[in-house]
């Protein structure tokens, strides 16, 4: 019985996880337009990449792989998984603040067909807005924990390659089933380098603080 207690007290970070039903629900808050001006950042590039349904699988199963990474981050460092857990809420927030002053659309296509791919593809459309597209959930999320992979003591070639693989795949699909444009990619990128930034900025502060501190403390 002991055992079993201590068990499960070892897996409570993962509770941490929970925030993701809260930021969703803030998410469909900010998804509309509230009489503020739409903004468009198509460009060139964005009118000549050609919609392919088949993009529609790995967009849609973002979250899950997300929370996956999430979890064997934890199994491999909890620190990671910290850092990871709390750049993503982080992140979000900030995308939250942006979209309620800044909001952009992207123009979808009709869709047709009743293969597997049209009618995900239609799901996706139907159950989200166009707006809330800069910067970009998906990207962002997806380039943090390819990010994450790169920088950490367990890194190998298998994680390094499957989880890069993924993100990358999971980022080009917002731009080829057009719910993204090409900016929405690079300022998530950016907003992810950003914040990673402050965050090792702010670590690196205390470490120097509690070295100052114990340093106090034995003279």
């Amino acid at each position: 019985m002991i055992f079993k207690k201590v068990e499960w007290k070892k897996y409570a970070p993962l509770l941490l996880m929970l925030v993701f039903p809260i930021l969703g629900s803030m998410y469909a808050w900010t998804n509309n337009i509230d009489n503020q001006a739409v903004h468009s950042l198509v460009t060139p590039i964005d009118k000549a990449i050609p919609v392919v349904k088949a993009f529609a699988l790995p967009y849609s199963i973002w979250i899950f792989y997300i929370y996956v990474c999430l979890v064997y981050f934890f199994k491999k460092d909890v620190h990671v998984y910290y850092r990871a857990l709390l750049t993503y809420v982080v992140c979000a927030l900030s995308c939250y603040v942006i979209y309620s002053v800044f909001q952009t659309t992207v123009p979808r296509p009709s869709v047709t067909g009743d293969d597997p791919f049209s009618m995900i593809l239609r799901y996706i459309y139907h159950r989200d807005q166009p707006f809330n597209c800069f910067p970009s959930i998906h990207c962002f999320s997806s380039y943090m924990v390819m990010r994450t992979i790169w920088t950490s003591s367990f890194r190998n070639k298998l994680n390094a390659t499957l989880i890069t693989g993924m993100s990358s795949l999971i980022i080009l699909s917002t731009l080829f089933v057009k719910q993204h444009v090409i900016l929405d990619v690079f300022s998530a990128i950016l907003l992810v380098e950003a914040v990673h930034a402050c965050l090792v900025w702010i670590e690196r502060k205390r470490r120097i603080s509690r070295s100052r501190q114990q340093g106090t403390i034995e003279a």
